[in-house]
């Protein structure tokens, strides 16, 4: 299989990039996840209320989709406190990694002792060790900071940025560099999927790479104005926000997305088990796929836009 030879970078946030990094999980520490610490709401939110720190239930979410359900690491950090006292709600992974931030110089070596406990090899990083929170900016003139208040708006935000703006990771831009093959997605485009790209320095080190750029689209149309876009109206979003367009190609369920600016790879994908989930494995054979289409089209000198979709049945 061509994906066991990569070097691979999955960035996004929540579920989505969790159930990616799960899927790919074989590849060890070939992998590194990078996770948007934006969150304002539950338990992390709580948490980034008292003291300034990064949002950790992303994170969290990502390491334990790494563990084997049934082990105790993995029980422990999904452990939800309830009740009515001040711990109520509270998650016990978020308060783990928040206690052993206080005690580390940095998140990272939180996560890295974490990782270490659970025998995960994959590498997850967090977007920025900085706390920052999103800004949407609206046609209107409006503003709204934090993901809570972008969720709850009907329709797209022109503009959105980091307040403050923060940096990567050294050793997330190192991962980057060496990439053969780089993910965005699946998951909450406004939330999950854009806060990492609006680091300046990922998305800068992503557009420099020379690895492969794919993008995975959503199982269920999400819930957000992002749910109406087009894959095109999405990238050209992107374009517009970043400054460059770095996707080469999406792998999609829906049949009838059209796209005139990159590869599309329909293909069914969704989990018998949980209709809205990834199945691992059509979505290491999508991934598979996409890597040897846009290998070929790269020896042959084409650009993505110039081969017709390639549509799959499976």
């Amino acid at each position: 299989m061509r994906l066991q030879s990569l070097n691979v970078v999955a960035i996004g946030g929540g579920h989505g990039l969790g159930r990616v990094l799960s899927t790919l999980s074989f590849l060890g520490d070939q992998l590194t996840g990078v996770v948007a610490t934006t969150d304002n709401g539950g338990s992390t939110g709580k948490l980034r209320k008292r003291t300034s720190t990064i949002a950790w239930g992303d994170l969290r979410n990502c390491l334990t989709q790494l563990t084997d359900d049934d082990s105790v690491g993995s029980k422990l950090l999904n452990f939800r406190f309830d009740g009515k006292d001040e711990l109520s709600g509270h998650n016990l992974g978020n308060l783990i990694l928040y206690a052993l931030n206080d005690i580390h110089t940095r998140p990272l070596d939180s996560i890295t002792l974490i990782r270490n406990m659970l025998r995960v090899k994959t590498r997850v990083h967090p977007m920025s060790e900085t706390p920052t929170d999103l800004m949407a900016f609206y046609a209107e003139g409006r503003c709204k900071v934090g993901e809570l208040s972008v969720d709850d708006m009907a329709t797209m935000p022109e503009n959105m940025m980091l307040a403050p703006l923060v940096k990567a990771l050294p050793e997330t831009i190192e991962a980057i560099e060496n990439a053969d093959l780089i993910i965005i997605g699946p998951g909450s485009f406004l939330t999950s999927i854009v806060p990492p790209l609006l680091v300046r320095d990922i998305t800068k080190a992503v557009k420099n790479s020379k690895a492969h750029c794919v993008f995975i689209d959503n199982i269920a149309k999400e819930h957000s104005p992002a749910g109406e876009l087009t894959i095109d109206q999405k990238l050209e979003w992107l374009a517009f926000n970043l400054g460059c367009q770095p996707i080469d190609a999406v792998i999609t369920e829906n049949l009838k997305e059209q796209s005139n600016s990159v590869q599309l790879i329909k293909q069914s994908l969704a989990s018998e088990q949980v209709e809205y989930f990834h199945d691992k494995v059509k979505l290491v054979d999508a991934l598979e796929q996409t890597v040897r289409l846009l290998e070929q089209q790269k020896a042959q000198g084409l650009s993505s836009v110039t081969v017709t979709d390639k549509v799959v049945n499976s």
